[in-house]
């Protein structure tokens, strides 16, 4: 078949793009499950449910889409698994927010009601997530889509939960958390931000309860300081040794504590003498553990003072420092305040500064989970690979200086803790225990509790499903190197805790989408990218093509309209190459003829050959992931060897003197060709590669075979065509540089010494009839008039064309000539106004440094010509 005459004049996405994705999903393309073949699977890391995608959505689940359809086509089992997250604190504040904006709270409503609104939520924003996906074109199977939340998910939440507590990894316990008072929830560290802030130390004066003067501290919150419980000072600092057991008051209050000595204290470091406030900081809260001290909160959990504040109870605890300086500067105890700009953490999800609080909370105990990670990466057959390679040490660091993870937060929307409590009695189960009086934790875990068990609880893990049994573990996870911490880390020691072995054999590790200017992408810049207006500006494939080509493996990318349009310049080339060809099938009549050996001419054993060697180059950057380096050779390929000479070298015989057999020949080899390029494009840019395959092809280029290397077509001697090219771009140069029309016919003289190298050019001489244009064509030997030649040497030739065949003598002669007189005019002109002394005096200085950049320019040029004139 052949409708690629029908291709329209110009390449319009929106019409390429339309419909394709649905025929997709409708023939079961990208459903998984053929029992027959290898499988091959990558888990989509699940978007959350608090919003769009953004162009690093587009950016991660191309990547992803690139490996799944290479391997699909590749005869493999691809599976490519797509779900969502339920994103717990992100999810819950977005709805809390909506319900503000009607004046009720989740407490008005009760956690019942609450969680209808969210799931009501969840599927608004699946619905808009879905028809995202669909636009991006990623083939994932939609029959095995998961949700962190659904049923089987949670059942195996909870079978982990039980199982890391009845083996003593998860225990409740009491300890310093980031707190953020918003969402009045724990968070992880990994979900504390920490931003520049303003700040300052404040100088303050804990006078002696039994004598005169004090101690001066200083701090950055002095708002905690009426859950102090002692003041300390290093065993060794000699400046303090007849204060240590003193007693201290604090400021504002009655209320006595004691100086004590700690080694944590850095003698160096402000006065050297520092608070103890263990309910409010986590060193101080180790202090507060060897000393036996009480830990006592003054901050409540939505940021107020509580009663230890006094006067200052209910105050927003920012609001608070303020008028507790202003009241220690009253009372004398307020010795100088130093401003200072330091690191504040801040919730990753509201974005209001965290309170370091103590808390009872869940924890999971890290020690014996990261080892096991470490132990994994040794082992080179078993371990995972990051790629690029580099970010195998960031992982590792982590896991060497890793601390125990709170895992509950309090919280309503996710995975609810399956433990019970009655007095000082706890059970763990994934069931209610029997009998009265047992109160469930209201507590839900941390979403990425949840996002740990992915590869394998979407799978439908911890039954030994089919599905479990056959597509893990999974092969390649694609991911931004923003959350090797978050998620990558997590899943991996999940996997060997639980299964003993690796999620993914592979973690492609890509950068960050920046602006032009190389910053960050965020709306505090409000230099977002809309993703809907580069698409219907650009098309999908060119938004997919620029992304995943730009730059380097793991590196940060810069967004480009530039680059998207000449991305869009590319595939309109494809475009116009197809529909060049499928006017030649037509007109020579081919009707799917195999290449026949026997009639391929030089040009065709050297495209044939080229191929061969792009499918290979493709197939080992494809297998690194260098998608950038894997684009770069199909494009230099399609645009320089096939397009730019391969087709030109077709001319030759279809307006030759050719038998319609050979022209029938050429016909087969363009058809192949292109087919295979679309073949190795195709993962890249699914829509066009599609349109153009399906107009030339039966069935759908998303299931058809990958493109292998044909040793038929593999030609030793294919590369000597390049002595023709290299003549034929030679004689172009000096036309160019000469100014003279590929109209004029010329005299071309070719010397080489090389009989082998001559008489491949005799053989191959209606290539340069058709581009050289010559009148007359001669071997010769050395002895030319150089001065009288243009001259260009080659690899194995010398390229020599008399000047009287490129232009006429006396005409150029002339013509110097007078330009020659111009130039000389132009240098009088200007060293007449440059020795005029009232010019000099009474011009500006740009006047005066104008004209003498003219002469110099002047100069120049008259050289110029003087020397064309002599040669």
């Amino acid at each position: 078949m052949n409708n690629l005459k029908n291709l329209s004049s110009k390449y319009d996405f929106t019409k390429v793009e339309e419909g394709k994705y649905d025929t997709w999903v409708k023939n079961g393309y990208f459903t998984a499950g053929d029992v027959s073949k290898k499988p091959y699977t990558i888990v989509i890391p699940p978007p959350n449910i608090t919003g769009k995608l953004h162009i690093g959505h587009v950016f991660d689940n191309t990547l992803q889409d690139i490996v799944i359809r290479r391997k699909r086509m590749q005869g493999y089992d691809a599976l490519y698994l797509p779900g969502m997250d339920h994103a717990s604190i992100a999810t819950q504040a977005k709805v809390e927010q909506k319900l503000r904006e009607k004046g009720i709270s989740r407490y008005d409503l009760g956690r019942e009601k609450f969680l209808k609104e969210c799931w009501r939520w969840k599927d608004e924003h699946s619905d808009i997530i879905h028809k995202q996906w669909r636009k991006i074109g990623i083939s994932v199977d939609y029959s095995r889509e998961r949700f962190t939340l659904d049923k089987g998910l949670n059942d195996a939440v909870n079978e982990v939960f039980v199982k890391m507590y009845n083996d003593g990894l998860i225990y409740r316990g009491e300890k310093i958390i980031n707190w953020d008072v918003q969402s009045k929830t724990a968070l992880s560290n990994m979900e504390v931000e920490y931003k520049s802030d303003k700040g300052a130390f404040y100088h303050v004066l804990y006078p002696f309860v039994d004598e005169e003067g004090g101690l001066e501290i200083a701090t950055t919150r002095p708002e905690t300081m009426f859950a102090d419980q002692a003041l300390m000072v290093h065993p060794e600092d000699e400046r303090f040794k007849k204060y240590v057991g003193k007693k201290v008051r604090i400021p504002l209050t009655d209320i006595v504590i004691p100086v004590i000595t700690d080694e944590y204290v850095d003698r160096e470091f402000g006065t050297g003498v520092v608070k103890v406030t263990p309910a409010h900081d986590p060193n101080d809260f180790e202090v507060g553990v060897r000393h036996n001290l009480a830990k006592p909160l003054c901050i409540n959990e939505d940021g107020t003072m509580n009663s230890m504040a006094g006067k200052y109870e209910g105050m927003d605890r920012i609001e608070c420092r303020k008028e507790v300086a202003i009241e220690l500067k009253k009372e004398g105890y307020l010795l100088k305040i130093k401003n200072i700009v330091h690191d504040v953490g801040h919730s990753e999800r509201t974005g209001v500064p965290v309170e370091p609080m103590l808390s009872k909370q869940w924890f999971v105990d890290m020690k014996p989970l990261s080892k096991m990670v470490i132990d994994l990466q040794k082992d080179e057959r078993k371990k995972i690979h990051f790629v690029p390679a580099r970010f195998e040490t960031n992982f590792l660091q982590w896991m060497y200086n890793i601390q125990d993870w709170c895992i509950s937060r309090q919280l309503w929307w996710g995975h609810q803790i399956p433990a019970w409590y009655k007095g000082d009695e706890v059970y763990v189960g994934t069931e209610a225990p029997k009998g009265d009086g047992w109160v469930r934790d209201t507590d839900a875990l941390d979403t990425w509790f949840s996002s740990a068990l992915w590869p394998f609880s979407t799978l439908g893990w911890p039954k030994e499903t089919p599905d479990f049994k056959k597509y893990f573990p999974t092969n390649v996870l694609g991911t931004g190197y923003d959350i090797i911490f978050f998620w990558v880390a997590r899943m991996t020691f999940q996997s060997l805790y639980l299964n003993g072995e690796r999620p993914f054999e592979y973690v492609l590790i890509h950068g960050l989408i920046r602006d032009e200017q190389g910053r960050k992408v965020s709306k505090s810049l409000n230099n977002g990218i809309d993703i809907y207006e580069t698409f219907d500006k650009y098309g999908v494939d060119a938004v997919r093509y620029f992304l995943t080509t730009t730059g380097s493996p793991g590196q940060d990318l810069r967004y480009s309209d530039t680059k998207l349009e000449s991305t869009w310049n590319y595939l309109n080339k494809l475009w116009n190459i197809s529909r060049y060809i499928g006017l030649c099938l037509d007109k020579y009549n081919y009707d799917d003829e195999d290449i026949d050996i026997k009639l391929l001419n030089s040009s065709d054993k050297w495209i044939l050959n080229e191929l061969n060697k792009v499918i290979k180059k493709s197939d080992v950057n494809y297998e690194k992931f260098d998608f950038g380096n894997v684009a770069k050779t199909i494009y230099n390929f399609t645009w320089n060897s096939f397009a730019s000479w391969y087709l030109e070298m077709t001319k030759v015989v279809f307006q030759g003197n050719n038998t319609t057999e050979e022209k029938i020949n050429t016909c087969a080899v363009l058809t192949y060709v292109l087919r295979n390029i679309l073949k190795l494009l195709h993962p890249f840019t699914p829509f066009i590669t599609e349109e153009i395959y399906q107009m030339f092809n039966d069935g759908s280029i998303t299931v058809s075979k990958w493109p292998e290397i044909n040793k038929s077509y593999s030609f030793k001697d294919a590369k000597k065509i390049k002595i023709i090219f290299d003549i034929i771009t030679a004689i172009r140069n000096i036309r160019t540089d000469k100014n003279v029309a590929n109209s004029k016919k010329i005299t071309l003289l070719l010397q080489t010494n090389d009989l082998k190298v001559k008489a491949y050019i005799q053989d191959n001489l209606k290539y340069l009839e058709k581009f050289a244009n010559y009148e007359v064509l001669e071997f010769v030997d050395s002895t030319y008039d150089t001065k009288q030649c243009v001259v260009t040497v080659l690899n194995n030739v010398t390229v020599i064309i008399p000047l009287n065949t490129l232009v006429d003598m006396e005409e150029e002669r002339q013509k110097l000539l007078i330009d020659k007189s111009k130039m000389e005019n132009e240098i009088m002109r200007c060293d007449k106004m440059l020795s005029n002394q009232k010019f000099i005096d009474k011009a500006p200085q740009a006047k005066i440094d104008d004209e003498m950049r003219k002469r110099s320019e002047y100069q120049k040029k008259l050289d110029e010509i003087i020397k064309l004139l002599e040669e």
